[in-house]
């Protein structure tokens, strides 16, 4: 068995990383303050700790600001942020944004609960999340139409992609009401909307204040709008249901308006850039192709040139015949006059009906010995005509070959397996039209069979 890949201690830690950040991308952790330690650089350094474990966590400088109360050893809070590595020392830890210090309250209690129970039943999974368009054409948003969170994702639209129709959904998006008007939207937007997408939106808040998103009812409609959902709720440190339910989170309203449309402006130049590419390929391949065909001429000029020898030793040939034919009349008419001189001198009835006996057997023997050169010649110019044939690029397209070259700028041709290696590219031409195809495996087989190996012992 071939050995696994061996990892250097860097690479390992950043390999764990990259993992831990990509699946723990923002986390609420519960916990006890402890070991808390302020250096001269201002981040604070603490642990969390329950019962079972304990969890490093650091609070950078500039994040403090946004603090209602001084953190202190012994104090549950819940810390809210991203789990990262520290790669010198290989250890994992919390990247703190917020700090909760009113403890856990019944409704993160609540959000914690349902989020398992969501999550144990898939509607969390990677693979359930829809695709987002490319181009989106029609955007709908599902928000409040006075608040600040609407006016930032247009105003983004307009910079970003104007052609893009955005409408409003007008909604509450805090109260009582609020969670049972988001469902009844979600529905009315996919049976009577042309929208290609829908965005929840609006602005940070509290726990309470962004109960509606977290929501059951809210996380099942999410799940089943057939249409791609974007959950834009709150500022970056915020996190709900929705977030996790949707087909992609946003941090915030403008956020979602960014990662959603594209920038024209970057769409017309690359337009451009690929036009000029286009344009470029062009020009190279009409004008290998003028090569190609330079060359296919040439070479038919040669074949051209034999072909016409062929023909004039066929004339010649036909000539001898003409003559032998000729000179074979020629010589039996004489041997006919001397035999009539003879009968006429001998009179011998029996000897002339011998004579005429044998001539009409030579004149068989002219008649098929004629045809016979004229089938040989016949076949000989179509033996020459096949080989003619035979030799052309297009009749050896056109039986079912093709030429295989690798992509411009080589544009090697390929008569090896050898040559080439899996997943790379490959351009095929064909008696009509060209083909470019990736290679899935090789092979030194005539058929391509596999060859079957015995398992290795263990």
């Amino acid at each position: 068995m071939p050995s696994a890949k061996i990892f250097s201690v860097s690479e390992l830690n950043a390999s764990i990383r990259g993992i831990l950040e990509t699946q723990f991308p923002f986390v609420s952790v519960a916990g006890e303050i402890s070991n808390l330690r302020r250096p001269l650089s201002g981040h604070l350094y603490f642990t969390l700790k329950d019962e079972q474990a304990q969890l490093k966590a650091v609070l950078f400088k500039m994040q403090q600001r946004y603090l209602t109360d001084p953190p202190e050893d012994g104090k549950l809070v819940v810390c809210k942020g991203r789990l990262s590595v520290y790669e010198p020392r290989g250890e994992y830890q919390l990247i703190v944004d917020a700090i909760d210090f009113h403890g856990i309250g019944t409704l993160q209690l609540e959000f914690d609960k349902l989020k398992k129970k969501l999550a144990a039943e898939g509607l969390f999974a990677p693979e359930r999340k829809r695709k987002l368009p490319e181009l989106p054409d029609h955007v709908t948003l599902i928000t409040s139409p006075r608040g600040a969170a609407v006016h930032d994702f247009l105003r983004i639209a307009r910079q970003r992609f104007p052609g893009t129709t955005v409408a409003i959904y007008p909604v509450a998006v805090q109260g009582r009401q609020a969670a049972g008007e988001i469902v009844e939207a979600l529905a009315a937007i996919n049976n009577h909307f042309r929208s290609t997408v829908i965005v929840l939106c609006r602005g940070g808040g509290s726990l309470e204040d962004l109960q509606a998103f977290n929501e059951e009812r809210v996380a099942r409609a999410i799940a089943a709008s057939a249409l791609p959902v974007v959950s834009a709720v709150g500022h970056e440190i915020d996190f709900t249901i929705a977030d996790l339910v949707a087909d992609l989170r946003a941090p915030t309203p403008s956020a979602a308006a960014q990662m959603l449309l594209p920038d024209s402006r970057a769409l017309r130049a690359r337009i451009d850039q690929l036009r000029a590419g286009m344009l470029r390929e062009m020009m190279t391949r009409q004008e290998r192709l003028a090569n190609r065909m330079s060359g296919i001429r040439q070479r038919m000029t040669g074949i051209r040139h034999r072909l016409d020898h062929q023909l004039l030793r066929l004339d010649q040939r036909a000539s001898d015949l003409v003559r032998a034919m000729a000179s074979f009349l020629a010589a039996n008419r004489h041997a006919l006059d001397r035999a009539d001189q003879q009968l006429h001198l001998r009179n011998p009835l029996t000897r002339l009906a011998l004579q005429e006996q044998r001539l009409a057997d030579l004149h068989r023997r002219f008649l098929a010995a004629g045809r016979a050169s004229l089938h040989a010649a016949g076949l000989a110019l179509a033996r020459a005509g096949g080989l003619l044939e035979a030799v052309s690029p297009l009749a050896t397209l056109a039986r079912g070959y093709a030429i295989v070259r690798t992509p411009p700028p080589k544009a090697k041709v390929v008569t090896d397996s050898r040559q080439v290696n899996a997943g790379e590219r490959l351009q095929i031409t064909l008696h009509h039209g060209n083909l470019e195809c990736v290679i899935e495996k090789t092979g030194q087989g005539r058929f391509f069979e596999e060859e079957k190996k015995e398992p290795l012992a263990k």
